[in-house]
């Protein structure tokens, strides 16, 4: 470090006066040898959201292409899949809050493999906010029933579910009438 130092004034004064700029590149000058911290594995600080299907799964910019994510942990109401059916309640309730959260937005990322239909699974960040966890505390969503990626903490989700559920929060205003979304899938 010195000797980049040694240089950086060596280079500042060449001209046989100090430039008015040395002492900031002299300080960037040692910042460029300090290491950036790590990413965790599986992230990157900006995924652009593109698109909002249902509330639990979006398209991203990742790794150079658009992918579909599966919101971990979660499973929001199920939106109709044929044209002029309703949907589960609640459902576009669940679409739009993501919709308006995250659409268009810069979120971070954590990636934790691929689920079954080939869609990523993952945990989506928006300002400091986990936002699969923020769903299932509004009530937009419950926690995944299926099984989960090993190093996927579910705990925070169940806790937030039941909060919510003593609260009659978003869904679980309906009470006795409501149906988990697996449940609803399977309905026939």
């Amino acid at each position: 470090m010195e000797k980049t130092a040694m240089i950086a004034m060596r280079t500042l004064t060449a001209v046989g006066r100090p430039m008015r700029f040395a002492p900031a590149l002299l300080v960037m000058s040692f910042i460029l040898l300090i290491p950036a911290p790590e990413a965790p594995a599986g992230s990157r600080d900006c995924h652009q959201v593109l698109r909002v299907y249902d509330g639990d799964t979006v398209l991203v910019s990742l790794a150079g292409g658009r992918h579909l994510v599966r919101l971990l942990g979660i499973d929001a109401p199920e939106t109709s899949k044929e044209r002029g059916q309703p949907g589960q309640p609640f459902s576009s309730k669940s679409r739009r809050h993501l919709t308006d959260r995250i659409l268009n937005r810069c979120v971070g990322l954590q990636i934790y493999g691929k689920g079954h239909y080939g869609r990523r699974l993952g945990v989506i960040h928006l300002e400091g906010v986990n936002i699969n966890l923020e769903m299932v505390s509004l009530g937009l969503a419950e926690v995944y029933r299926g099984r989960t990626p090993d190093g996927f903490n579910r705990r925070p989700y169940e806790k937030a579910e039941a909060e919510a559920r003593r609260s009659r929060r978003g869904m679980w205003v309906q009470g006795a009438s409501y149906r988990s979304p697996i449940d609803w899938k399977h309905r026939r």
